[in-house]
């Protein structure tokens, strides 16, 4: 399903759980699909541009954040832009547990493809008991809290 800007508080909501089960597949091809093929993204202290960067950084990432499960939620929305807060869950190869926070915000080419990612992130260490995040690795299921649900 392509949603196309103008979005509504709705469609923004949709825009976001498609891009949430993109991510949790950790799926680097597919996953770059979504962005334009000149896509410019702002990723902690990365600048990345295109899709073959896209795929290049996602497949360093997961490659360091195991078991990784995000979970996206609506900020705001205007026009062809939407404003994201999110967390997810990881660890490193050393067993350490981390739960990342940040915001993105988005911005769509008329056909409803990223054209630009700019995303802020803090990790926060956790112990595993701490864990929120307890789904299945892949999509969140419909019935698991958002981040509004767990108090994050």
């Amino acid at each position: 399903m392509t949603l196309t800007p103008p979005f509504t508080p709705e469609t923004a909501a949709q825009k976001i759980r498609l891009a949430e089960d993109g991510w949790n597949s950790r799926t680097p091809d597919k996953v770059a699909l979504a962005y334009t093929p000149d896509c410019q993204w702002r990723n902690r202290h990365e600048f990345i541009t295109g899709r073959t960067e896209i795929i290049a950084f996602l497949t360093r990432k997961w490659a360091k954040e195991l078991d990784y499960r995000l979970i996206k939620e609506l900020w705001a929305c205007a026009d062809n832009r939407i404003a994201v807060r999110f967390a997810y869950e990881w660890h490193d190869a050393n067993g350490h547990w981390f739960r990342s926070y940040g915001n993105e915000n988005w911005e769509f080419a008329p056909s409803g493809v990223m054209q630009r990612r700019i995303a802020s992130i803090n990790d926060l260490p956790i112990s595993e008991t701490e864990r929120k995040f307890h789904w299945p690795l892949g999509r969140r299921p419909d019935n698991h809290p958002g981040l509004s649900d767990l108090g994050l």
